[in-house]
């Protein structure tokens, strides 16, 4: 191949949605930007709620402000290209401005794939071990295990940018699909991909195998040290203090492992986009819910908030 063909691809073509045009555009537009800006709307309260509230001066609800601001970044850094896609019915992209997509979509997916596997060790810190928690888990180690999740996964995620920096693209320049993710832009590569291939496998064992590996061991201790409780209220008690956390865990994995793990023949490409529809815009926005619907002290506090109660 000469090196002229290699340059020849200079944009990709980014499809989205091509069934769904006109008015049905007009509508799937509106309800993303709804779901978009109320999800920030939501996040954000968390955000500010946790930093003024003493009540809520606490390693859970450090961590949960942590994932409230990722997962703002981690729509950001989609939507509202996405947006512009599904409106103009398809849009360029050039390759520099893909692959910035891709990596910043990679680094901050995983940072919030690790920041969950850290909440699951703080549900089991608290629940089987409650005398040595506040020891533990001290605003020290807080503040380490967050800033590991982000350098940790910045770091794994720029060998994978350094290899599809490398890259020669000479054709085609269509991804059906309303982003540019990782699997999709190496697929139309006319390069040598197995190095890069290996570091994937490599990775997703890294950041998604092994700490949902860790979420399952860690919630199978929190089930029998809950089972172990002898009143039924201190059950109903103990497992209220983690289910908002196992909820969003299930919704977050079982998506994720979908999208990442189902081989790409078993599924057609629309039900692949919904699936990454459902990880990218409705999970964020279920998540801050779910959280403020099962957590009392957040429903208080909101209730207050809301009645001018302080």
């Amino acid at each position: 191949m000469s090196e002229e063909n290699h340059t020849a691809v200079t944009k990709f073509l980014l499809l989205g949605f091509p069934e769904v045009k006109g008015f049905k555009a007009v509508v799937v537009f509106h309800v993303i930007l709804i779901a978009y800006i109320l999800t920030l709307i939501i996040n954000c309260a968390i955000i500010v709620l946790v930093s003024i509230k003493p009540q809520l001066h606490s390693p859970m609800y450090f961590f949960l402000q942590q994932l409230s601001f990722i997962e703002s970044v981690f729509l950001t850094v989609v939507v509202p290209n996405m947006l512009c896609v599904i409106w103009l019915e398809g849009a360029t992209i050039s390759i520099a401005g893909c692959i910035f997509q891709t990596d910043m979509y990679s680094v901050v997916g995983c940072t919030e794939c690790h920041l969950l596997t850290v909440m699951a060790y703080d549900r089991y810190l608290a629940i089987c071990q409650p005398l040595r928690y506040n020891t533990i888990m001290n605003t020290r180690l807080q503040y380490s295990l967050v800033i590991y999740c982000w350098v940790f996964n910045f770091l794994l995620n720029q060998i994978t940018l350094s290899f599809i920096c490398q890259l020669h693209f000479c054709g085609p320049h269509v991804i059906d699909h309303f982003f540019c993710d990782l699997l999709p832009l190496v697929e139309l590569s006319c390069s040598h991909k197995f190095a890069l291939q290996l570091e994937i496998f490599i990775g997703a064992i890294l950041i998604i195998i092994l700490p949902f590996v860790f979420v399952i061991i860690s919630y199978i201790n929190v089930f029998i040290s809950i089972f172990r409780i002898s009143s039924t209220i201190g059950k109903k008690k103990t497992f209220s203090t983690c289910s908002s956390h196992l909820t969003v865990v299930t919704l977050y994995f079982g998506t994720l492992l979908t999208i990442y793990t189902v081989p790409a023949n078993g599924q057609t490409l629309t039900v692949n986009k919904l699936i990454s529809i459902l990880y990218i815009v409705v999970t964020p926005l279920f998540n801050p819910i779910i959280y403020c619907l099962r957590n009392q002290n957040i429903k208080v506090i909101m209730r207050n908030l809301l009645t001018h109660k302080g």
